[in-house]
């Protein structure tokens, strides 16, 4: 009932009376004023006003499942959403859940992660207040082998979450990397449980960096937030609807083909070194090549300096720039 009376109050630029609320709802118009004190409490203005009703008068950066709820507008990505102030990993608590049998599309979001992970089981640096960090639990009817073009949907969809919200313009390094002017805003991280010919559950997870003001020495040179760029502070929870909304509907335009054929132009549209040399790092091998775009497997298409094309598969290959991350 939170999160809809927080939808409605969104939704509805005059008042809404608490008996409407109470007609609406089934319950008391005690059980109404516990709710505007409990989104007053979390920050959220609220005027009443006797026989008009109550009105939103600003909604800050609240971070918590009715604010996301009530902002989502998709079907199913992130319609249900379970929310920690602090947790290790949301990639963790949604392996937990999918194992548990939690249902499709379940987003599972944090204030801070204790043990935030990146790529290869590298760290990610999760402070509270400042960035997204979020998961989405999927149970996708493919075979094993087409779940790591998940990623690349999700790059797409956070780079079109993003502009819709903020108006900046983002790309995306292959396969996950969201970057902006050549710096890290946004890591991508997919896991999977699965059997041989079988998918049980597929998590996302996602950590974006939104209203960070400075980074820690090791990263400062390759990390970019969104503020920084933007120069003011941007309400995270409707950058998280946003991304759920445009992840929903690459989703489901990969699964009528089941493959990145129909996305393929507007993710190599974002793609940073299109067209430019790149360093391959495969696990014995490194060399110069010329970065084409990606194919409908989602592999990165190369061409050697023979002229000969190679798909690069992201599994066990790291892409560089030639000068440096991008």
């Amino acid at each position: 009932m939170k999160s809809e009376i927080l939808r409605l109050l969104k939704e509805n630029e005059g008042y809404l009376s608490g008996q409407q609320l109470c007609d609406c709802f089934q319950v008391s118009r005690t059980a109404v004023w516990k709710v505007m004190e409990q989104l007053k409490k979390e920050g959220y203005q609220i005027e009443a006003v006797r026989n008009k009703g109550y009105r939103l008068i600003d909604s800050p950066d609240v971070m918590s499942k009715a604010e996301i709820e009530s902002l989502t507008k998709g079907r199913w990505a992130g319609a249900q959403v379970v929310y920690y102030e602090e947790t290790d990993s949301t990639n963790n608590r949604a392996k937990e859940a999918g194992d548990k049998g939690c249902g499709h599309g379940t987003l599972f979001v944090a204030e801070r992660q204790a043990a935030g992970k990146g790529r290869r089981g590298r760290g990610w640096e999760s402070p509270a207040g400042t960035s997204i960090y979020m998961t989405i639990l999927l149970r996708p009817a493919i075979l094993p082998a087409k779940a790591p073009q998940l990623t690349l949907l999700m790059a797409v969809a956070v780079v079109e979450g993003i502009r819709k919200v903020t108006g900046i313009n983002c790309q995306i390094k292959w396969p996950n990397d969201i970057v902006l002017h050549g710096r890290k805003v946004c890591g991508i991280l997919t896991e999977m449980s699965t059997e041989i010919d079988y998918i049980n559950h597929v998590v996302i997870g996602v950590g974006i960096n939104v209203n960070q003001e400075t980074f820690p020495e090791e990263i400062r040179e390759r990390a970019i937030s969104l503020k920084t760029e933007l120069g003011g502070s941007i309400r995270r929870s409707e950058l998280i609807a946003a991304v759920m909304e445009s992840f929903e509907a690459c989703y489901e335009t990969f699964l009528k083909t089941e493959d990145l054929s129909v996305l393929k132009a507007r993710y190599n549209s974002l793609l940073v070194n299109k067209d430019e040399k790149v360093r391959v790092l495969e696990p014995r091998n490194e060399y110069e090549a010329c970065a084409l775009g990606i194919n409908d497997a989602g592999e990165l298409i190369v061409r050697m300096q023979d002229g000969q094309e190679k798909a690069v598969y992201a599994g066990e290959v790291s892409v560089r720039g030639v000068y440096g991350y991008v």
